[in-house]
C-alpha cells in the first residue's frame, strides 16, 4: 500500500486544520518536510513544516508507529493553522513527496485490513461520527468497543465446538461411540438458536446515516418559513424577502437541541404559479416530503382550508402545524395549531424546538444494545436458518454430512458479519459511506 493523506477537518476557514497521513514509509518523509527530527512516538511536537527552503506553516505534529497505530501502519497527524491557503500548501507538499490522497474511510479500512478492527467495529465508527443523540451515541460506542463483534465471535466459538462432534461422527463412524448423542449436539444447537435469537433482539435495525432525522418546512409563500429556518439556526442562512416565491430551492442545515440533532430543510412556498422556475421549486418541495421524517407546516393566517390542504400533502408524515407572526396580533387565534410563535421576536420558538426534538427522537431504542445493518440481519437470518436446518436433520436422523454442511454455512454467515471473509466489493460499499479523513 502507498502512503495516503487526508484533511480530517472541514475544508473551511477555522482556528485549526488537521491532516492525517498513514502508510509504509511515511515517517521517512519527516527528514524532508520538517526542520527537526521527531523524538518519541505519541508525543506532541511543534515544528516548522517545510517545502524545500520555504516555511509552509508552524505546526503541531504527533506520530504513531505501526502496528500500534489506529491504522496498524506508521502514521502521523499535523495540526496546522486553519487557513485555506495553508491547507492548499500542505496538500501540494504532501503530493510532492509522493503521498496519495485518501478516499472515503481509507484510514478505517486500513485498520480493518491490518487487524486493528473487526468489520462490524469499523462500521460502528461511522455510526459514532453520525450519532444524532446521546442514546444513539451510547449504542454506537458499544459496538465500537467490540461488544457486538465479541458476541458474534462467541457464537462462532460455540458453533465450532458443536461442529467437532458432528465432524467426529462422520470421520469415526466405525467407532462404538455416538458423537451426536454423547455430545448433546441437538440440545446445544437448540440453546444456541435461542441465545442467538436473543442477541438479534438486542440489535436495532439502523440505516447507514446515524439515524439523523430530516425536518422539512413547508407552507404558503411569505408565511415566514425562511425566517423561522434562520431563527432555529441562529444566523441568516436562507434569503428572506416580502416577494412571494423568493425561496425556490431546498436549503439544508443542521440544528442541535436537547442532546440531539436533526437536519432541517427550507422549501419553496406552495401555491399555484405560472413561473416555471418557481413551479420546479414547489415540485421539489412536495417530492421531498416522502424523504422527510417530520414536516413542519408554517402559516401566517388562521385559514382552516389552507391548513387542511397543506396537511393533506404531508398525510403520511409526522406533522407539526405552526402559526407564525404572533408579533402581528395573532396570539389568540392559534387554537388550530400545534405551536404559535414569532420568528421575528423568537417568542414560542423554544416550544417548537421541543416538539421537533420529541418528534425526531429515535423510537424503539429501549433494551437495545447494538445497531445492526441490513447486511447483518440478512446474514443473521441465514445463519439461524442453517442452524435450525442442521438441528432438524440431526433430530430426524437424516444424513449427518448434510447437517455438517448446514453448520459450516452458519459459521460462514457469522464470519461475514465481522469480516473474517469479505469480498472487495462489499468493502468498497461499506467504506464509501465514510467521510474523507476517517
Amino acid at each position: 500500500m502507498s502512503s495516503v493523506f487526508a484533511l480530517a477537518t472541514p475544508a473551511t476557514r477555522s482556528a485549526l486544520c488537521v491532516f492525517r497521513v498513514s502508510g509504509p514509509g511515511c515517517l521517512a518523509a519527516f527528514d524532508s518536510i520538517f526542520t527537526q527530527a521527531l523524538g518519541e512516538p505519541r508525543k506532541f511536537y511543534q515544528r516548522s513544516l517545510m517545502a524545500g527552503s520555504t516555511v509552509v506553516d508552524t505546526v503541531g505534529v504527533i506520530f504513531f508507529e505501526g502496528p500500534s497505530s489506529y491504522t496498524g501502519e506508521d502514521s502521523f497527524e499535523i495540526y496546522a493553522h486553519g487557513g485555506l491557503a495553508v491547507m492548499g500548501s500542505i496538500v501540494d507538499l504532501f503530493k510532492s513527496v509522493g503521498f496519495d490522497e485518501a478516499g472515503p474511510g481509507e484510514f478505517t479500512k486500513r485498520a480493518f485490513l491490518n487487524g486493528r478492527l473487526s468489520l462490524s467495529e469499523a462500521e460502528s465508527v461511522v455510526d459514532v461520527i453520525n450519532a444524532s443523540s446521546k442514546e444513539v451515541l451510547d449504542i454506537s460506542l458499544n459496538s465500537l468497543r467490540g461488544g457486538f463483534s465479541d458476541e458474534v465471535f462467541g457464537f462462532s466459538k460455540r458453533l465450532d465446538s458443536l461442529r467437532k462432534f458432528v465432524e467426529g461422527s462422520i470421520d469415526f463412524s466405525d467407532e462404538d461411540y455416538d458423537f451426536i448423542k454423547e455430545g448433546g449436539v441437538v440440545d446445544d444447537i437448540s440453546r444456541l438458536c435461542a441465545d442467538f435469537g436473543g442477541f438479534v433482539n438486542k440489535c436495532f435495525l439502523a440505516g447507514e446515516t446515524g439515524l439523523k432525522k430530516t425536518v422539512l418546512f413547508i407552507g404558503p409563500p411569505n408565511s415566514g418559513k425562511s425566517s423561522l429556518f434562520n431563527r432555529l439556526l441562529g444566523f441568516d442562512r436562507a434569503l428572506v424577502s416580502d416577494v412571494p416565491g423568493t425561496t425556490r430551492d431546498l436549503i439544508e442545515s443542521e440544528v442541535f437541541y436537547n442532546n440531539s440533532s436533526f437536519k432541517i430543510l427550507d422549501s419553496a412556498g406552495i401555491r399555484e404559479t405560472v413561473d416555471v422556475v418557481e413551479s420546479k421549486g414547489i415540485e421539489l418541495a412536495v417530492n421531498q416530503i416522502k424523504n422527510a421524517d417530520v414536516v413542519v407546516g408554517v402559516f401566517d393566517s388562521v385559514d382552516p382550508l389552507v391548513l387542511l390542504e397543506i396537511k393533506s400533502i404531508a398525510s403520511d408524515n409526522v406533522f407539526i402545524s405552526v402559526l407564525n407572526k404572533l408579533d402581528l396580533g395573532l396570539k389568540d387565534k392559534g387554537a388550530l395549531f400545534d405551536v404559535s410563535l414569532s420568528a421575528k421576536t423568537g417568542e414560542g420558538v423554544v416550544e417548537l424546538k421541543k416538539k421537533i426534538s420529541s418528534a425526531s427522537a429515535v423510537r424503539g431504542l429501549v433494551d437495545k444494545e447494538y445497531f445492526a445493518r441490513n447486511r447483518h440481519i440478512k446474514l443473521f437470518n441465514e445463519g439461524l436458518g442453517h442452524l435450525e436446518a442442521a438441528m432438524i436433520k440431526l433430530r430426524s436422523g437424516f444424513d449427518v454430512e448434510l447437517a455438517a454442511e448446514d453448520l459450516k454455512l452458519a459459521r460462514i454467515s457469522l464470519d461475514e458479519v465481522v469480516g473474517v471473509k469479505t469480498s472487495d466489493s462489499l468493502l468498497g460499499d461499506i467504506f464509501n459511506d465514510f467521510c474523507i479523513g476517517k
